[in-house]
């Protein structure tokens, strides 16, 4: 099996009652202080299991951003760092709900996971867990370690990734606990965590041996219990509950078709062969990069056209596939190529929902579309969608978790974000393979009936065609990484204060202002407000300019600039987007003076 391709150490990994300093890159505001001289406790737990209570003092700097905590791996590789907020987890949960309960485990496969899951294992047993499920290998995709979670019907589950952020001793490294639907936990929760990391004293550590995580089956430590499983086989069964698999198989084994999935050495290389080649059969040539590395073989697995530069040329070549997808660190982000022809994630969302009920299964029938949502600075493609449809079209901050409410409320069906996130609710996470497959099962629905030989629907048809009925939704983000905060925060609160003193009417070059605001979300289903989402311009033609400051790094801040035009003159939708959008691009960087304050004459990655 390809799954057992990719063999990993067991690591002992040991928590110390006295935390030493963290030294090199790390300031001193992040450095560990050493713990009070108390001694370890033992204690024994309801699962018959021993505990020990091994001293800790708080450790600033824990808060969790939209993704989880994200920090360099060199600060959670040391000391209690992780094992504080772990512990500050447990404490913020239930406790009569904790004790026997399930959990998940699992990641992208990223140095430093295989210590990790070790500690988390040994927390999870000592706060009163029954059992926990780790992928093997400590490999589970972030939608899978969601489908897990609801399959299972687990408490809920811990996933160990900094998402599309590097890998490696002196790169990033994340960690998140999403509830028993499968989703993020919400800022309540969150908050909580970061309330208790501040004081925490007491870690509850079982004091049990580290689990051999490279074989599947079962390991029993008194009444407590872990299970290593197959992290591709729910995913899979859940997949094929979802889609067409004879369809998509149809496509996939023509010969005049071609395909091509860049894994960029993340976690979804443990899954495309399971799925692509041996559940749909796939040529097995088709998947590239598709072993999990530690550090992703020194890239940057982050599926856009900057960083997957590898499937780009291979894709705007002469001899191009028909299709082209790669998937990012954790498997939860995706981009969609065609033969010389890229899909902006805000169109990609758009055209999987205009097509999903003739081409995918599970939005046929009864259930078919209940809604549909996008993060704010989504271009707004989705929404003509759902006004054909006859649906509601939610706009949220950015943040996956946002849309898990609405999921559950039975009022949204398919989502997206503009940050290559696209998913739907069978689970509560986005999820890339889902947006590969959908696209496939698009592709195989358009092309059944098209002889071997003959003129193929492709990806560009599709998209054209789409941009001919609805209109075309220009668009564009400019990506500023590593940048200093401090300025950053200036340059917000300069724009801040332009938005709140404008008025409609005022001119901005050649167009005329709308609103500005900062965009804040009222939650329709629990009625929580979300403030300060993204400082946004928008003008009485539809078209917009939006600056956020982004929370899915591990330091320093991304600012990021959105652009949006809409174009319905089908004769002028065939321009570029830096060409459309060109004048607009210039409006916004003149009014929010970021070359000024950032110092920075280009951006890091345009989309």
């Amino acid at each position: 099996s390809a799954r057992l391709q990719y063999p990993s150490k067991v690591h002992n990994y040991r928590i110390s009652a006295k935390l030493p300093l963290v030294r090199s890159t790390i300031t001193t505001s992040r450095r560990m202080s050493s713990a009070p001289s108390k001694r370890v406790k033992t204690v024994t737990a309801a699962a018959g299991i021993v505990v020990k209570e091994v001293p800790t003092t708080p450790i600033e700097g824990q808060k969790t951003g939209t993704s989880g905590l994200r920090k360099k791996a060199a600060i959670f590789s040391s000391g209690n760092y992780l094992a504080n907020w772990v512990q500050a987890l447990f404490y913020a949960l239930p406790s009569d709900e904790v004790k026997g309960s399930s959990m998940v485990l699992g990641g992208d496969g990223r140095w430093f996971n295989k210590e990790a899951a070790q500690i988390i294992i040994k927390l999870a047993a000592g706060n009163g867990v029954g059992k926990v499920y780790v992928g093997q290998n400590g490999y589970l995709a972030t939608p899978a370690a969601s489908a897990v979670i609801r399959a299972r019907k687990a408490y809920g589950g811990f996933i160990m990734s900094a998402s599309h952020n590097p890998g490696g001793p002196d790169e990033d490294w994340g960690i998140k606990f999403n509830y028993s639907s499968g989703e993020p936990a919400p800022e309540k929760i969150t908050d909580k965590i970061y309330g208790f990391t501040q004081t925490v004293e007491l870690l509850k550590m079982a004091d049990i041996p580290d689990v051999d995580l490279t074989t599947c089956g079962v390991h029993k430590f008194g009444d407590f219990e872990v299970e290593v499983i197959d992290p591709v086989s729910d995913y899979l069964n859940l997949a094929k509950k979802v889609f067409d698999f004879d369809l998509i198989r149809s496509l996939l084994t023509r010969p005049d078709f071609k395909l091509k999935f860049d894994a960029m050495h993340a976690i979804t290389g443990a899954y495309a062969k399971s799925i692509l080649v041996e559940a749909l059969g796939a040529d097995p040539l088709c998947c590239v990069n598709d072993v999990p590395k530690e550090d992703f073989a020194g890239g940057h697995p982050d599926p856009n056209l900057t960083y997957a530069k590898e499937l780009v040329k291979t894709m705007f070549s002469e001899e191009a596939p028909d299709f082209g997808a790669a998937s990012d660190g954790d498997g939860d982000r995706n981009m969609i190529l065609g033969n010389n022809f890229f899909v902006t994630p805000s169109d990609s969302v758009a055209i999987i929902a205009a097509n999903a009920q003739s081409c995918i299964p599970y939005f046929s029938g009864d259930g078919g579309i209940k809604g549909l949502a996008r993060s704010m600075p989504t271009a707004a493609a989705l929404d003509r969608v759902a006004s054909s449809l006859g649906v509601e079209c939610f706009e949220t901050p950015t943040g996956w978790k946002f849309f898990g409410n609405l999921m559950d409320a039975g009022r949204l069906s398919i989502c997206g974000e503009e940050s290559f996130g696209t998913g739907s609710d069978h689970i509560r996470e986005k999820d890339g393979p889902w947006a590969v497959l959908a696209w496939l099962s698009i592709l195989a629905y358009r092309n059944k009936d098209v002889p071997i030989g003959g003129e193929k629907v492709t990806v560009e048809k599709i998209t054209r065609g789409h941009w001919a009925q609805y209109g075309r939704n220009f668009f564009s983000r400019y990506d500023y990484e590593a940048c200093e905060s401090e300025p950053c925060n200036e340059m917000m609160q300069h724009l801040r204060t332009i938005a709140y003193s404008s008025k409609k009417g005022d001119k901005y070059g050649p167009y005329e202002l709308d609103f500005a605001d900062d965009f804040e979300y009222i939650d329709p289903i629990d009625g929580s407000v979300s403030r300060n989402q993204g400082l946004r311009f928008v003008f009485t033609d539809g078209s917009r300019f939006i600056f956020r400051l982004s929370g899915t790094g591990s330091s320093g801040a991304t600012v990021r600039m959105y652009i949006e035009q809409y174009e319905s003159d089908a004769s002028k939708q065939n321009l570029d987007a830096q060409e459309a959008l060109g004048p607009l691009i210039e409006v916004a960087l003149d009014t929010s003076k970021l070359k000024e304050f950032t110092g920075r004459d280009s951006p890091s990655v345009i989309t």
